[in-house]
């Protein structure tokens, strides 16, 4: 009787030790859907494959790219954010009126102070809505629902219904290459997604406040019986997707050197779309950074996809 126990154990280890070969379909499958996207791309046009285009595709999910990594991180915890958008619109317009003071003659020092007050300016947008939520207890929906309405707001009443724009040629000349810039052939923009990315996989899987967010995104209960300090987690993923918002903002501005009560319109759904694509589950405890740069590369593609093959037009 006891051969045939062992008999049976030593049938089933090798059953075990397969099944630690599994494949993660959900962590691959952004990556996979995105190099099939690429074939098509080429397929379709091989223009899309061109060093040029592929750089301005990179490029151009910058926005997005930067700001859904706050929101991974965010919606991982249990959380939602939708005012990112229109913070972006708030963050850029002040941003604007403080490089139009002219507060230093010196345009870079100017610029590097306009940037520290658009970080600080986002991370208190983050503060506020994530005190809101956790404090208030407040569903996440209905608090950035409402915080989405009041910039708007805000951002309409500075620029009085109209645009808010860089006056200085000198300073809009000296601001222009932090999104149309590179360094050493990489496009600036390209580097803050990476920089964003990096610092919010590390926060994620290397640090143990990483594991804190895990932990509340799968219960929020059990996490706090636990010790962990659910306000204090979920409040500082909001505070980082301010910060993602604010380098967003950074890389904007000078693309257009300026800004509307539009600006940012629908940033909010591309950026939870991206997030979703990417393998985050949207009830939380699981995030997947690299997964939501995959995620926001893969709508800039089909976007730039749909241009290549006019099936609509390079301006909309």
């Amino acid at each position: 009787m006891d051969k045939a126990v062992v008999g049976e154990e030593r049938a089933k280890a090798p059953a075990r030790r397969s099944s630690g070969w599994r494949i993660d379909v959900g962590a691959i499958a952004p990556f996979a859907a995105l190099a099939l996207l690429a074939v098509f791309g080429a397929f379709v046009n091989p223009r899309f494959v061109g060093l040029e285009n592929i750089a301005n595709v990179v490029t151009r999910s910058a926005f997005i790219a930067t700001i859904a990594v706050g929101q991974t991180l965010v919606i991982t915890a249990g959380g939602l954010d939708l005012s990112v958008g229109a913070m972006a619109a708030f963050v850029s317009g002040v941003t604007i009126l403080f490089l139009n003071t002219g507060f230093v003659d010196n345009p870079i020092l100017l610029i590097g102070l306009a940037m520290l007050l658009a970080l600080g300016l986002g991370a208190a947008c983050g503060v506020a809505n994530g005190l809101t939520t956790t404090l208030g207890r407040i569903e996440p929906f209905i608090v950035t629902l409402g915080t989405m309405g009041i910039f708007r707001s805000l951002v309409t009443w500075l620029a009085q219904g109209g645009s808010i724009t860089i006056h200085s040629p000198d300073l809009r000349a000296a601001y222009r290459p932090i999104y149309f810039g590179d360094v050493f052939g990489v496009p600036i923009p390209v580097l803050a997604i990476l920089g964003v990315a990096l610092l919010g996989s590390f926060l994620l899987y290397r640090t143990a406040y990483g594991r804190h967010v895990m932990a509340v995104g799968s219960n929020e209960d059990v996490a706090r019986f636990s010790g962990i300090n659910v306000t204090r987690v979920r409040t500082l993923t909001y505070v980082f997707q301010g910060l993602c918002v604010a380098v967003a903002v950074i890389v904007y501005v000078p693309r257009l050197g300026s800004t509307t009560s539009t600006t940012g319109l629908l940033w909010e759904l591309q950026a939870i779309t991206a997030v979703i694509i990417g393998g985050t589950r949207l009830q939380g405890g699981v995030g997947r950074v690299w997964g939501t740069i995959a995620g926001a590369l893969i709508l800039e593609v089909i976007g730039n996809i749909m241009v290549l093959s006019d099936l609509v037009s390079e301006y909309l």
